[in-house]
């Protein structure tokens, strides 16, 4: 027993001992709850629709447990009697330990709720994807928040650290403006989509789908083949026309019969015409008239909506509408008009 007494740094051999097994039996205590408590929520978890059972399981078993596991080996410590600077140093340690696990919990919590809100609109998989950029900023704001923490509470005086990162924040502002543009245009696209990824869009003159959307460019393959990569900026400072979100399609079209068709002809040509454009679905009929005389012809102007956005079924239906009108014209002896001039001459007789 005299060896129990022996005091080593201020401790005795039992204390030590003590500490010991009171680290073990938490330490026990905890692998316990993990394996039965813990094992039977993530089991049930997983037969529920919501994530958020899920989240929170996975959140314990990460963040809480090695947290606990810390605090297990912080309380078995502090039963010893320990020196001023090995308490300050146990201290300073398990506020950066304590710091760590609860940004990253908050990281976590961050994402989750994002994602989780995100999963719930059309083209969730290419949102999920531009989330990545976005949680890569806050995790970058948030860890330097923590640092500018932990400073705090070592002691140090961070107003001229914060005054410091003002002024130096205002230079890469300045420096980088068109950068930080682009990136505050990303969150804009972001919350605001005025277009996503597969989205077939017209700026200016390009047009082609989006690829991607980045934090500073975004990717559009043209209809040509080429990529374009065009900076955020450009993209919330022009006019983009969306067809994806199209939900019908105007169609136009003009045609000249020549000045000798007749009267008769002339009236019932655009009877014909709408029959022909309603032969095909997804059709919607709006007019046919003769609306001018011009040059060389007698022009009719036809209105029809397609509903959908797809160009190529647009032109599919085109191109059966103008075979049709080809067809029946010929049946009733329609002639098509085109450039012809007439020249008159007078027979001058002295």
């Amino acid at each position: 027993m005299d060896f129990l007494d022996k005091t080593y740094y201020g401790n005795s051999v039992l204390s030590y001992l003590l500490a010991v097994l009171l680290f073990i039996v938490l330490y026990t205590a905890i692998r316990i709850f993990r394996k039965i408590v813990l094992k039977r929520l993530h089991k049930w978890s997983e037969g529920t629709e919501s994530t958020f059972d899920d989240f929170i399981v996975r959140m314990v078993e990460r963040s809480v447990l090695p947290l606990l596991v810390f605090m297990a080996f912080y309380i078995s410590v502090t039963n010893l009697n320990l020196s001023d600077r090995l308490e300050k140093v146990l201290r300073a340690v398990s506020v950066v330990v304590i710091t760590f696990f609860a940004l990253r919990l908050l990281i976590s919590a961050i994402r989750y709720f994002i994602e989780s809100k995100i999963t719930k609109l059309d083209n969730s998989e290419a949102k999920l994807k531009q989330v990545k950029g976005i949680m890569t900023i806050i995790t970058i704001v948030i860890w330097i928040l923590g640092f500018v923490f932990l400073l705090d509470n070592f002691g140090y005086d961070i107003t001229a650290l914060v005054t410091g990162l003002g002024i130096g924040g205002i230079a890469i502002a300045l420096a980088a403006q068109n950068i930080l543009g682009d990136l505050f245009n990303y969150f804009v696209i972001f919350f605001d989509r005025p277009f996503e990824v597969g989205d077939f869009i017209i700026i200016d003159d390009k047009k082609g789908s989006v690829e991607a959307i980045g934090i500073k460019t975004s990717r559009i393959r043209s209809i040509t083949g080429e990529q374009l990569v065009v900076a955020n900026s450009d993209l919330s400072s022009s006019r983009v026309h969306n067809f994806k979100r199209m939900e019908k399609r105007r169609a136009l079209f003009r045609l000249g019969v020549t000045y000798q068709t007749s009267f008769e002809s002339l009236k019932i040509i655009p009877t014909i015409i709408k029959d022909i454009v309603l032969e095909n679905a997804d059709v919607e009929f709006d007019r046919a008239h003769f609306f001018e005389y011009g040059a060389f012809s007698l022009n009719f102007e036809v209105v029809y909506f397609i509903y959908g956005a797809d160009y190529v079924k647009y032109m599919d239906i085109q191109q059966s509408i103008n075979l049709r009108i080809f067809e029946e014209f010929s049946k009733r002896g329609i002639e098509f008009a085109y450039p012809t001039q007439t020249l008159f001459m007078a027979n001058n007789k002295e």
